[in-house]
């Protein structure tokens, strides 16, 4: 599909929809979910397991093919937590799973398909269930995983980083590092003192931002039509 063909008020029901899931069903499975989550498809998120929170301003993509998932475990002296910091980025097939600790900053994105967990769910010699394989992660803020990145356990990512589409992080990054490759390297630095845009500039005037998306759904979804849209879902042409 080239374009999506629903017409404005439609998408718009369609939000509020999502908005009043996300109120009422979706924030229920986290110990604290901040203000102002955005979600896509939110009943398509796979969430398991106390001791998750999430902060203010969350951007989710998830798809039913593609799905975000977050799951803690607890059992015989292991408990799990999640936490979240504000102004998130986190995408499709994204999937964040714990059995100690797992912290990530504010402003953090994650690229789809990353993994994060915080234990090898196995050990070397004792196969039959976790035990002493598990370390905590800490992602600080404004850090970046590319497509696909995967973080290992006992891992801390320091602020502003970036880890390459693809990698595997096994070892500490420091702050304002590029790195990548399996297992992942330092490729450079970032410089600390050059001014960085993160993603809670978008949120300094929020009412204005959301406004601006609503501006912008109207604007791409000029001439669409009920009819239309239905024709299209039926009736496809070529370059729909």
């Amino acid at each position: 599909m080239r374009k999506n063909h629903q017409p404005f008020w439609l998408k718009q029901l369609i939000q509020s929809w999502d908005r009043f899931y996300i109120r009422h069903y979706f924030s229920k499975h986290f110990d604290r979910l901040g203000k102002n989550a955005m979600v896509v498809h939110p009943h398509t998120v796979d969430v398991n397991g106390a001791n998750i929170t999430i902060g203010d301003s969350l951007y989710m993509l998830s798809t039913r093919h593609n799905p975000v998932s977050i799951t803690t475990w607890s059992g015989r002296g292991i408990q799990g937590n999640v936490d979240i910091g504000s102004y998130c980025l986190i995408s499709p097939g994204t999937s964040i799973s714990s059995a100690d600790r797992i912290s990530i900053g504010d402003n953090c994105m994650f690229a789809a398909d990353c993994y994060i967990s915080d234990s090898d769910w196995h050990g070397l010699y004792n196969r039959l269930r976790p035990f002493r394989c598990s370390k905590p992660i800490v992602l600080e803020d404004n850090v970046w995983l590319g497509h696909g990145a995967k973080v290992g356990k006992g891992v801390t990512i320091g602020r502003n980083s970036v880890v390459a589409a693809g990698s595997v992080v096994v070892k500490d990054v420091p702050p304002n590092t590029v790195v990548g490759g399996n297992p992942a390297k330092e490729i450079k630095k970032l410089n600390p003192n050059r001014r960085m845009l993160k993603r809670e500039f978008l949120f300094k005037d929020s009412d204005r931002f959301l406004q601006m998306q609503v501006d912008l759904e109207r604007y791409v979804s000029g001439g669409n039509t009920l009819r239309g849209w239905i024709r299209h879902k039926f009736f496809p042409r070529k370059g729909d």
